[in-house]
């Protein structure tokens, strides 16, 4: 018994190239389109720490998750967290490794972090820049060496991180309510 359906075919050539003509379901919030993702203007990228800043390219409420680059300048240790649900990255530039295991992250890899995981990244000496694509869902929890929650972050916290430090730098608050949906 065969399961699967058949791929539907348009009539015509013609009729491949026109688009759909319906509008879209009114609940459906507008696509975003980061242009500049790796931006030229330094303000875009959020504080972390020192060497270390985030730059926002979606911020989704509804479904409690957010996308964001990650940027390392200079080696160092950054947070021990944890993760409710899964991660999902993408290396861009330099590399990364996590002190609990043995892999290194390197430009071009994928990286799944499954739920539940205790973990604390690592930029080397020998890497001048890093910037890692993160899908980052539910939250970071923060935690010291023995599991003990110290603070976390939401897609609401770093909501409200870009919105404070755009007030600041001159870009406005507002700026970051072109990544939310």
């Amino acid at each position: 018994m065969n399961t699967t359906s058949p791929m539907p075919v348009a009539a015509t050539s013609e009729e491949r190239w026109t688009p759909y003509r319906h509008p879209q379901p009114k609940e459906s919030p507008p696509e975003l389109v980061v242009p500049n993702v790796i931006p030229t203007d330094e303000r875009v990228w959020v504080p972390v720490d020192e060497n270390v800043w985030f730059r926002p390219l979606l911020f989704c409420v509804s479904r409690g998750y957010w996308m964001n680059l990650l940027k390392v300048r200079r080696a160092g240790v950054l947070s021990r967290h944890r993760h409710p649900l899964p991660v999902h990255g993408y290396v861009l530039k330099g590399k990364w490794r996590y002190l609990e295991h043995d892999w290194v992250a390197t430009e071009g890899a994928y990286v799944y972090e499954a739920p539940g995981e205790t973990h604390t990244l690592v930029v080397d000496p020998d890497v001048e820049e890093m910037i890692t694509m993160f899908q980052v869902n539910g939250a970071m929890i923060y935690v010291d060496p023995d599991g003990n929650c110290m603070g976390y972050d939401d897609v609401f916290t770093r909501i409200d991180k870009c919105r404070a430090h755009y007030a600041k730098n001159g870009l406005g608050a507002e700026y970051v309510d072109q990544f939310i949906r």
